[in-house]
């Protein structure tokens, strides 16, 4: 319980450690991209500075037509700069509002990627096995607080693994084929008692809680995932 409360916690930080990093990395490569931007576009004077500089240098644009056209472009210049500030504000709303949809999305994609891995824990949890009590006259198994009626032959299977989770042992499928049906070890079969196993398997119907419950450990065969003291066999 420890180990799984310390990889929660471990994984609680983790998580808000990526979306701090996230968050810093989404915000300064957004002030980046903003201050090259800003960066790149003229002056807003630019525009009249260089209208004015040209009617400097220049002493015989002193009639009123000069005169007239340095206002027309004087007037231009003015309405250039106000387009090009409302450009900024545009620009900089623009880039204020992608920063805040790359927080969300982050934001969220890290509220996912916790949500799957709680509904994982959640249901690993749920189907861990509490108790298992085999009622042989009845042909059921009863886990947890779930029965199943299963057919004799693999009431049969599951209380000879049962039974050997008690001991602590593991059997082999020539082992389960001739508790079964009582013939010598040497006149049964491993592909017998596997056939008994996937039989078992089959009846639980759960594939998830079929793999979990029943077990096989290379080279030592086969066993149930539940604690000896949670058995019962009637």
């Amino acid at each position: 319980m420890r180990d799984s409360i310390s990889s929660v916690t471990e994984g609680l930080r983790a998580g808000n450690r990526a979306l701090v990093w996230g968050v810093v990395a989404i915000t300064a490569t957004l002030a980046i991209a903003a201050l090259l931007l800003f960066l790149s576009l003229p002056d807003a004077n630019a525009f009249n500075a260089r209208v004015e500089r040209i009617f400097i240098e220049n002493d015989a644009l002193t009639g009123a037509s000069e005169i007239k056209l340095l206002e027309v472009l004087a007037q231009s210049g003015t309405a250039f700069a106000e387009v090009l500030a409302s450009y900024r504000t545009i620009i900089f709303i623009l880039l204020v509002f992608a920063a805040c949809l790359l927080i969300a999305a982050l934001v969220f994609l890290l509220l996912i990627a916790a949500l799957n891995r709680r509904m994982t824990e959640i249901r690993r949890t749920g189907i861990e096995v509490q108790s298992l009590r085999i009622l042989r006259g009845e042909n059921t198994v009863i886990l947890n607080d779930m029965a199943f009626t299963l057919t004799p032959a693999t009431i049969e299977t599951l209380a000879v693994l049962a039974e050997a989770r008690m001991d602590e042992e593991f059997v082999s499928g020539t082992q389960i084929e001739a508790m079964i049906s009582g013939k010598p070890e040497s006149d049964c079969e491993e592909a017998a008692g596997a056939t008994r196993i996937k039989r078992l398997r089959d009846a639980l119907g759960n594939q998830l809680v079929a793999e979990l419950l029943v077990r096989n450990v290379s080279r030592r065969g086969y066993t149930l995932s539940v604690a000896p003291d949670r058995l019962r066999v009637d």
